[in-house]
Parts: structure tokens; C-alpha cells; sequence
């Protein structure tokens, strides 16, 4: 119904954000994480959105990128898992950041979202592991602005975070540590440079 939101942004509050689009103020609920993307109040902002329909109340999500907007939908699917949920785990960790932690059973850091418990972190695991695959920002014009200022292959960048995650690094450390490298041809190469960022950390 709605795919996206673009307009100025009038309003934020702590979980809240409004825009104005076409002379229509959209009350739009958001994930804690997406603030410090956010641009100056009165600036133009586009959010992707989510309407989820229930009996008592329609209520509109938001997400800066259509990934993490995607990522949403699928945790909403998970039983024990609803918006509120899905939402504070997308307020702990980006979308990518997510998909990190499922493939290589981050169960910490899925804990870290509020009101997630292990037993429902392993159940997540267990329900979209096979439904999230890494490499699938190939494909995504979001998946550029997850790596942002990255032109290392997906492919090598996603193997070399797992790599490090097996290594004892967290799901966190990892992304953060391949974000940004530039440049190298191989897995190796890329674990090599990452190592380096971490042990400056």
C-alpha cells in the first residue's frame, strides 16, 4: 500500500518519528537504531514503510533502509515474535548486523534486544536462517549503503565477517571491522586487513 515515505521530517519523539508528504503528516513508528540517520527536523527524509493492520489499530513502521524494512516482515512471521519484538531488535542491530548473527548463531547478540530471551533467539535462528542469506545484498540498491564506503565483493566480505565471528569476534565487531576496506581480491585478504582495524579497536 505504502512502499515509502518522502517528505520533510517534522517531528521525532522517542520511538516516533512525523513526516509531511503532500500536506499529510504520517505518524510513523521507528526502530531506535534509525536515529542517528536521521536528518535535521524540517530536512527532506525517505523512509520505507510498513503498514501492519490488526483489529483495534492500523500503525505504520519505518525503516531508513528497505532491507532492514524486509528483515522486519520476516521477524514479524517468527511465533512468540511480534512488532514490538521486531522492533527492538532492530533498535540493538541493523538489518545486515541480523543476518550476521543468525548465520553464524550469534545467540548473545540476538539476547541483547529487549524482552529477547535465548529460547526465542534460538527459535529465530532456527525459523530464518534459511530465509536470510548474506550474499543476498547483491542484489539489494540498499545493500551498497549497508557496506557503505566498502568496495570489497559481498561474497568476500560476508566469508571473511564469518570468518572472524568463528574466530571468537562478535557478529558487531565483525561487520564493523569489514565495513570500509577497499580494494582486496581474496577472503584471506580480507581477514588480514579487518584483524588489523580490530587490534586497533
Amino acid at each position: 500500500m505504502l512502499s515509502y515515505i518522502k517528505g520533510l521530517l517534522e517531528e521525532v519523539t522517542k520511538d516516533t518519528i512525523v513526516i509531511e508528504a503532500n500536506h499529510v503528516g504520517f505518524s510513523i513508528q521507528v526502530p531506535g537504531s534509525i536515529f542517528k540517520e536521521l536528518p535535521s527536523i524540517g530536512e527532506m527524509v525517505k523512509v520505507y514503510t510498513y503498514l501492519h493492520v490488526r483489529e483495534d489499530a492500523m500503525v505504520l513502521f519505518g525503516f531508513i533502509t528497505k532491507d532492514d524494512m524486509e528483515i522486519f516482515k520476516k521477524l514479524i512471521t517468527v511465533n512468540g515474535i511480534g512488532p514490538k519484538g521486531a522492533m527492538g531488535i532492530l533498535s540493538v542491530m541493523t538489518g545486515y548486523e541480523l543476518r550476521v548473527a543468525i548465520m553464524s548463531n550469534d545467540l548473545n547478540r540476538i539476547c541483547l534486544a529487549p524482552g529477547i530471551g535465548r529460547k526465542t533467539a534460538q527459535k529465530l535462528i532456527l525459523d530464518l536462517k534459511d530465509k536470510l542469506k548474506l550474499i543476498d545484498f547483491e542484489d539489494s540498491m540498499d545493500g551498497s549503503a549497508i557496506m557503505k564506503n566498502t568496495n570489497v565483493s559481498l561474497q568476500y566480505a560476508d566469508e571473511g565477517v564469518e570468518a572472524l565471528v568463528a574466530l571468537g569476534y562478535s557478529s558487531h565487531e565483525a561487520v564493523h571491522a569489514v565495513r570500509g576496506l577497499h580494494d582486496l581480491d581474496s577472503v584471506e585478504a580480507v581477514i588480514k586487513e579487518a584483524l588489523k582495524k580490530l587490534a586497533m579497536f
